[in-house]
C-alpha cells in the first residue's frame, strides 16, 4: 500500500445521497446538512459555491467542487441571489421560512430543481455518515476543494450523469461505487497540484528513505515496529531515519505510527460487525484495553462510544429524490 492508497482507501459510500439538480436563474440553495463530505460536478452551465467563510468561487462545466463539513455553504447562479431553498440534515428541503419543498421541485428519478430544461445541471453526491470517509482524509482537506476541467481528464462525470437517472436493479450499488471512484479520482488529481498543500506525510512519500518507511508502516501497522526495526528494514541508522523522517513528516516515526493506527481503528470501528478486540489486533494493539486507553486519550471518547456515534444514521426525513 502506498501513501496515497492509505489516504484514499477510506471512501465507502453506503446508500449515499445522489442527485441531479437542474436550475434556471435566479436560483440559490443553502446547504446546512452537516454532512462530512459532499461533491458537486457541473455538467452544464455555471454555478457559484459560496462558503460561509472565504471567497465565492465560480464553477464551469466539468469543474468539480468538494466541500468538507460540517459548516454550511450556498450554491447559486450568483453570489448575490438570496437562498430560495435550504437543505437540512437528512436532505430535508424547505424554503427559508420552513415550508416543505419535496414535491414542488421533484423532477423525476434522482432529479430535483426549478426547471426540467434549466441552463445549469449539477451532479451532487453526499457522504452522510462520518464512518464512510476516513478521518485522516478529512483532516487533510480544506473546507473547499475545486478541481478545474482542464486539470484532469476522466470519463466518470458523463458516466455518473448517465447512471444517476436509471432505476435498474442494483442501481444503488452502482452509484455508490461511481461516487467513490469520482471522489478518489478528483482527490488524486488535486493532491498532485502545488496549490493543494498536501500534508507533509503525503509529500514525504517521494523521498527514497522516508517513502519506504511510510510504506512499511502503512502496509503492516500491526507489526511491533520500533525505530530500530524500521531503521534496519530501510538500511540506515536509527538516528538517520529518525532525523530524516521527523524533518519531512513533521513528527517522529513512532508518533506517526500511533496516529496511523488510531486513524485505521476509527475507520474499522465503523464497520457493523467490528469488535474492539478484533480492531485492536488489526492495528497493532495487544488488547482492547490498550486500544481503548490510546483512543480515549487522543479522541476523548472510548472506541465503543465512537462506534455508536459513527454508525448513527442521519435524520431519515429525506424529502429530495433519493435512490
Amino acid at each position: 500500500m502506498d501513501v496515497l492508497t492509505g489516504l484514499l482507501d477510506g471512501p465507502r459510500a453506503r446508500g449515499a445521497f445522489l442527485l441531479r439538480s437542474i436550475m434556471d436563474p435566479p436560483w440559490s440553495v443553502r446547504i446546512q446538512d452537516r454532512a462530512p463530505l459532499s461533491l458537486v460536478a457541473v455538467v452544464r452551465g455555471e454555478a457559484w459555491v459560496v462558503p460561509d467563510s472565504g471567497e465565492a468561487v465560480r464553477l464551469r462545466p466539468a469543474d468539480v467542487a468538494i466541500m468538507r463539513g460540517p459548516d454550511a455553504y450556498t450554491f447559486a447562479d450568483d453570489p448575490a441571489t438570496p437562498p430560495q431553498a435550504v437543505i437540512h440534515p437528512g436532505q430535508h428541503c424547505t424554503t427559508p421560512e420552513g415550508e416543505d419543498l419535496a414535491q414542488a421541485m421533484d423532477l423525476g428519478v434522482r432529479t430535483w430543481g426549478n426547471s426540467p430544461d434549466g441552463s445549469a445541471m449539477m451532479l451532487i453526491g453526499t457522504y452522510e455518515k462520518r464512518g464512510e470517509i476516513s478521518q485522516r482524509l478529512l483532516t487533510a482537506l480544506p473546507e473547499l476543494v475545486v478541481l478545474r476541467a482542464d486539470a484532469w481528464d476522466s470519463p466518470l462525470i458523463p458516466m455518473l450523469a448517465e447512471e444517476i437517472v436509471k432505476d435498474d436493479p442494483g442501481q444503488e450499488v452502482v452509484l455508490d461505487r461511481l461516487l467513490d471512484l469520482l471522489l478518489v479520482a478528483v482527490l488524486r488529481a488535486w493532491f498532485s497540484r502545488p496549490e493543494a498543500k498536501a500534508p507533509a506525510w503525503y509529500r514525504a512519500h517521494s523521498d527514497p528513505l522516508v517513502g519506504r518507511a511510510l510504506r512499511m508502516l502503512h502496509n503492516n501497522p500491526a507489526h511491533p515496529w520500533t525505530v530500530a526495526t524500521l531503521a534496519a528494514a530501510t538500511g540506515v541508522s536509527r538516528a538517520a531515519l529518525a532525523r530524516r523522517f521527523t524533518e519531512l513528516v513533521g513528527e517522529p516515526p513512532m508518533t506517526f505510527l500511533a496516529g496511523w493506527r488510531l486513524a485505521l481503528a476509527a475507520d474499522l470501528l465503523s464497520e457493523p460487525d467490528a469488535t474492539v478486540g478484533a480492531v485492536a489486533r488489526q492495528v497493532g494493539y495487544g488488547s482492547s484495553f490498550a486500544l481503548s486507553t490510546a483512543f480515549k486519550r487522543v479522541r476523548g471518547i472510548s472506541p465503543r462510544e465512537y462506534r455508536v456515534t459513527a454508525s448513527a444514521s442521519p435524520t431519515s426525513t429525506a424529502t429530495s429524490p433519493r435512490k
